[in-house]
């Protein structure tokens, strides 16, 4: 018995074939992959953005109530280090390099072995003290001297590491073909930001821009024209499409080798991104919109008829953790709140749940169970109290609680272990959170009448019966008390 989980990072499902058969954007090998699997609809992130996720992702639980970014904790149970227990080799081959930046600790660590591709982003690849000309160029969004740095390594299109990240799978897999037991972990930073690719991928397109450079958008409110903006679009697009054809030459070896007949494969994402919608482009600051939270989900299970269908189910991402270890029939950890896929697939089990809790940590928190969906906002500018519990301080590229080391407590803060951890402040009474000022409002919407959630609805009646159902997941969550508070869900609301 053999697993494959596929993640492409930042990957839109309104842009897909199997979700919008209209779709101006083209991703044949999505759509072939599709043909072979179980494609679910009502799939949902959990923690937000790229290493929150991956933590949701590896244990099983979620995590953002209590983090945000960093590493995994000395008290996480991993999906590798059980899968080590039972003796089943586990791999990951990657170009996502946060794995290997402050605040992206343990995760590849813990896999039999790994692999690193790398010059995606600001990944400090390419040494040249100097910066490159190319800054000086016109430009909306951002330019980074490391990624200019990096791209002038990718000469051809062999050279750019979406694709040699696939690459590397294919070789992988063909090495490991005989063994009777493996976990393979494929993960394409692309289509992330900044979109970029050769050349051809963009005529594809049609895109005729001349205006100054735009690939790699500022997470914020859209100022730039409406010509740099469709641009971006294409942009993400053709960068899409680079990755699509790579996944080909992955699904071409899986044909080859018949691995289909003995593989469960998961093809799925972290999030997706805004590039233009509700006049934002990027991420994070901003309301978790279903463009971001609303996630593509495709399960080929060997050995039964799941291909073609569709399945209506509330999953997230914590379910991968115990699909796979029920798939190898090993029991699945009691700290582990997911459930595993198998009983949706083989038509034992019609739901797993009501709902999905999701949201980026420190900023709303957010419910879906598929006829609305509820964001609920902190009720403070300042977004006091809000607290992040860890044994390991360190965040995106820097440590937690710096500024602020005489505020920080330890003690045994989290109910579901033993372990001692860092209880530190990450907002401060009077003092603007930055992260949360963009949504402030709590905002209710209607899945089938308003799915771009353009219109808020101004039911009581309702927003009274999601603010419950909101208390209901958080307690079974385990959320710490101040989460409470700061979303103004005070005791006497509970």
């Amino acid at each position: 018995m053999k697993a494959i989980v596929i993640l492409m990072d930042t990957l839109n499902r309104q842009l897909l074939e199997m979700y919008d058969p209209a779709s101006w954007v083209r991703t044949p090998n999505l759509s072939r992959l599709a043909e072979k699997c179980a494609v679910f609809d009502q799939h949902w992130s959990g923690s937000l953005p790229c290493m929150p996720a991956r933590r949701d992702m590896f244990t099983g639980r979620l995590g953002f109530l209590e983090r945000g970014w960093g590493g995994l904790e000395p008290f996480d149970v991993t999906l590798p280090q059980v899968l080590k227990r039972h003796r089943i080799f586990s791999h990951i081959v990657t170009d996502h390099y946060h794995y290997f930046k402050t605040g992206g600790e343990n995760y590849c660590q813990a896999f039999s072995s790994w692999d690193l591709h790398r010059g995606q982003e600001s990944d400090p690849w390419v040494s040249r003290v100097r910066d490159p000309a190319s800054l000086q160029e016109p430009h909306y969004g951002r330019v980074e001297p490391q990624y200019e740095k990096n791209r002038a390594a990718f000469r051809r299109e062999e050279d750019y590491p979406g694709p040699r990240t696939m690459s590397a799978a294919c070789c992988w897999l063909e090495d490991n073909k005989e063994a009777e037991s493996f976990f393979l972990m494929v993960e394409a930073f692309d289509p992330h930001e900044p979109f970029d690719c050769p050349q051809h991928y963009l005529a594809m397109y049609g895109d005729d821009y001349t205006g100054p450079r735009m690939e790699w958008p500022k997470y914020s409110r859209v100022s730039e024209p409406p010509e740099a903006i469709e641009h971006l679009r294409k942009r993400y697009a053709a960068n899409l499409t680079m990755i699509d054809h790579w996944l080909g030459k992955l699904l071409d070896t899986m044909d080859h080798n018949g691995l289909w007949d003995d593989t469960l494969l998961i093809m799925t994402t972290d999030h997706g991104f805004l590039l233009g919608e509700h006049d934002w482009t990027g991420k994070n600051i901003m309301h978790v919109y279903n463009e971001i939270a609303h996630l593509p989900l495709m399960v080929h299970v060997p050995g039964t008829a799941v291909a073609g269908t569709r399945i209506s189910a509330i999953t997230q991402n914590i379910d991968i953790m115990p699909t796979i270890l029920d798939y190898f029939g090993i029991d699945i950890p009691p700290s582990t709140r997911g459930k595993s896929w198998l009983p949706l697939l083989d038509g034992t089990a019609q739901k797993l749940r009501d709902c999905a809790l999701y949201g980026m940590f420190g900023m709303t928190v957010n419910i879906t169970d598929g006829a609305y969906t509820y964001l609920r906002a902190p009720v403070r500018e300042d977004n006091v109290p809000c607290y992040a519990y860890t044994a390991m301080p360190t965040t995106f590229g820097s440590f937690l609680g710096a500024s602020v080391p005489e505020q920080i407590e330890t003690g045994r803060f989290l109910s579901y272990t033993a372990f001692p951890v860092y209880r530190i402040p990450v907002s401060q009474a009077g003092v603007p959170f930055k992260m949360a000022q963009h949504g402030q409002r709590s905002l209710l919407y209607s899945m089938e009448a308003d799915y771009r959630q353009a219109a808020p609805v101004e039911d009581e009646g309702l927003i009274r019966s999601y603010t419950e159902l909101l208390i209901r997941a958080m307690e079974l969550e385990q959320a710490p008390e101040e989460q409470y508070e700061r979303l103004g869900l005070k005791p006497g609301n509970r």
